[in-house]
């Protein structure tokens, strides 16, 4: 149910919206723009349930003469309803079928600019579907790449490098049982450092620390015969994510990533060059990064990740009473 002042403002657009000095595709676009607003900065679930709402209202309006104006309203209420948060996935199979709607419509009528970004959400989509089985991670790897003809590197800087982030992440997703899934790992890290080549740590912090963070992961978890290496490679890019990701400006990122690097150094040897003295300062670390990440994320409420951080931490003590 919306609550009480934003279906007040929904009941006020959508009089706006019947103003019979206005044309059909005018009301059309007037609707567009209130429930763009909505979606900038959602307080509550609400908000987007409201935006979905006006564009349902909009597309309703729209004549049938206006094929480009329908499928930006179907591109735009896809993202409305890819953001609502649910147990189930039908918000976001109705996201897919905006998104498939709107594509053929504005590759052959809109801006090159629009094209990509619908891919790129049709990525997110097939890829979140793919988890539950309901689409192929192929096609979602399809979808980004596609938008990468558009969102170069020179031009678009900042959505080539999340489109790399998606790939990668796309790519780690496919159960590595063969010799293809140590080729898509590969793929995986070397999409991690595409994207670190357009962006920076002062011009584009948020996707800089993002892309450290992941790589971090990807390099900690690759099938490799050189895993201490990859470790070493993976605590830098950590390393290099908290530089943008501190307690005080973004404390549930830098949980993240603390955790991220905890579980790493739990595997690293205190001295490379000699491996057989152990890794007991290295296992000292990682504790404290893991209390602390445990300590942020029950702090702010999120039960399930401080959990997480606690089977790690119950190792560690386990490991350390057999040493003991």
């Amino acid at each position: 149910m919306i609550a009480g002042r934003l279906e007040a403002e929904l009941h006020a657009a959508l009089a706006m919206a019947e103003d019979p000095a206005a044309s059909a595709s005018e009301r059309a676009e007037m609707l567009m723009e209130i429930a763009m607003g909505l979606q900038l900065r959602p307080k509550t679930p609400d908000h987007l349930i409201g935006a979905v709402a006006l564009y349902d209202r909009a597309l309703a309006l729209c004549p049938d003469g206006e094929p480009l104006l329908q499928a930006r309203l179907s591109a735009r209420r896809g993202t409305a309803l890819q953001a609502i948060p649910e147990e189930g996935t039908e918000s976001i199979e109705r996201a897919r079928h905006d998104y498939e709607r709107a594509i053929p419509v504005l590759a052959s009528s809109g801006r090159p600019e629009e094209v990509a970004e619908a891919e790129m959400n049709l990525g997110l989509v097939l890829q979140y579907l793919a988890g539950t089985g309901r689409a192929r991670i192929t096609d979602a790897i399809a979808a980004y790449q596609r938008a990468l003809r558009i969102f170069d590197r020179n031009r678009y800087p900042t959505e080539f490098a999340v489109l790399q982030n998606n790939l990668a992440a796309a790519f780690l997703s496919i159960p590595a049982t063969d010799e293809a899934g140590k080729m898509r790992e590969a793929l995986a890290v070397q999409a991690f450092e595409e994207g670190l080549k357009v962006v920076t740590l002062i011009d584009h912090p948020s996707e800089y620390a993002m892309l450290q963070n992941n790589l971090g992961n990807a390099l900690q978890y690759v099938s490799s015969g050189h895993a201490v290496e990859n470790n070493q490679r993976a605590i830098e890019a950590y390393d290099e994510a908290l530089k943008v990701r501190t307690r005080e400006t973004t404390p549930i990122e830098y949980a993240n990533t603390i955790a991220n690097k905890a579980n790493c150094l739990m595997n690293v040897p205190d001295d490379p060059e000699r491996p057989d003295r152990g890794n007991d300062a290295n296992r000292a670390r990682a504790k404290r990064y893991l209390e602390e990440a445990r300590a942020i994320f029950s702090a702010q409420g999120d039960v399930a990740k401080a959990k997480l951080v606690t089977e790690p931490l119950l190792e560690l003590e386990r490991n350390r009473a057999l040493a003991g």
